[in-house]
């Protein structure tokens, strides 16, 4: 029904049933009559049209109630007028229709005009603001997903940046096991490339993901650094969750947790029960050191939770002199993977 003809017809087609069931059609057997009757349903339809294109714009457009009700009652009375002069006419002796002498009278043709106003406006009506919310949702769902596509364009590169970082830093100390890396690395990149065209991905892969940045992470620090991540999913196959989403907090811990000479950590916990995933990472905060940041990532992740989850997290960030903990929780949803 969002074709807007096939609502025109709807609405006649609703209208002329109500038209011909008060009327008693079942009992008119001679096509002068039924000609007759749709002769004066067009009429009333017209004055619907009529209403429905000049004076309706004057509450709608102008917001001017008043003005639009009195212009009513006067178009109203106008053709009511009208089918009853109508009814003076010889035709309708022989007609089945209107034969009583109620149905003769102003007064039922004033409630005629009245009653099929309201049964052909009131849809018209209804569809008109349907169309009107359809178009501004689909404006809203457009510029969300541009949002999100402008954000993915500056969170991609901000990745990249920090893997390669990572990897130079290991290269350094560890030159033998460069081969190695370089190809954890590759599939670190295929899959955010093969991704990120994606709405949303199985939580499965999702945390298959981490768990190789992590990896790529202890390969680097860990000699100097305290890590641990821990895992807990009631059924990872059947969440889904928007891709490349978690791993900027993760990025973060790492990059400002381990930073210092001096003892350091980062604690990774991640849990999923009935949907609900919470993410807890914290990470130590060196005295002195100062990392260098634009908090891209952050900034970008933030806006992608508030586009795609709206009402459905809760983010919380404590940041003191000795620990920076950010606590995470998000109602996922069922189902398998959908591309975009």
């Amino acid at each position: 029904m969002d074709n807007k003809w096939w609502q025109e017809f709807a609405v006649v087609a609703f209208s002329f049933t109500i038209y011909t069931l008060k009327n008693d059609w079942m009992f008119i057997s001679s096509i002068g009559s039924i000609t007759l009757g749709v002769l004066f349903y067009v009429i009333l339809y017209v004055h619907a049209q009529f209403n429905r294109f000049f004076f309706l714009p004057i509450l709608f457009k102008k917001h001017k109630p008043l003005i639009y009700i009195f212009l009513t009652i006067i178009g109203i009375i106008i053709f009511s007028v009208l089918l009853n002069n109508l009814m003076t006419l010889d035709m309708f002796s022989q007609s089945q229709l209107y034969q009583n002498s109620h149905q003769k009278s102003f007064t039922f043709q004033f409630a005629s005009v009245s009653g099929t106003l309201v049964c052909i406006l009131s849809p018209i009506i209804v569809f008109k603001f349907y169309r009107i919310y359809k178009q501004q949702t689909d404006k809203t769902i457009l510029y969300n997903q541009m949002q999100l596509n402008a954000l993915r364009a500056q969170l991609n590169p901000h990745f990249l940046f920090n893997t390669f970082n990572t990897l130079y830093g290991i290269s350094l100390q560890f030159p033998e096991r460069t081969s190695d890396l370089i190809m954890k690395v590759s599939q670190l990149m295929r899959y955010q490339l093969e991704s990120n065209n994606e709405h949303s991905v199985s939580l499965e892969d999702e945390l298959s993901f981490i768990n190789s940045y992590v990896q790529l992470e202890k390969e680097r620090v860990a000699h100097r650094c305290e890590i641990t991540y821990k895992c807990e999913i009631d059924n990872e196959n059947a969440y889904k969750i928007s891709p490349m989403l978690l791993i900027a907090f993760i990025e973060n811990a790492f990059k400002h947790g381990t930073c210092a000479i001096e003892k350091c950590f980062v604690h990774i916990n991640i849990s999923v029960s009935k949907g609900l995933l919470h993410l807890n990472v914290i990470n130590s905060v060196p005295k002195e050191t100062k990392v260098i940041s634009t908090n891209i990532g952050l900034k970008n992740t933030t806006e992608r939770l508030k586009l795609i989850y709206g009402e459905d997290y809760t983010l919380n960030v404590n940041n003191d002199p000795t620990t920076y903990n950010v606590d995470l929780k998000i109602q996922l949803k069922m189902g398998k993977n959908e591309g975009s």
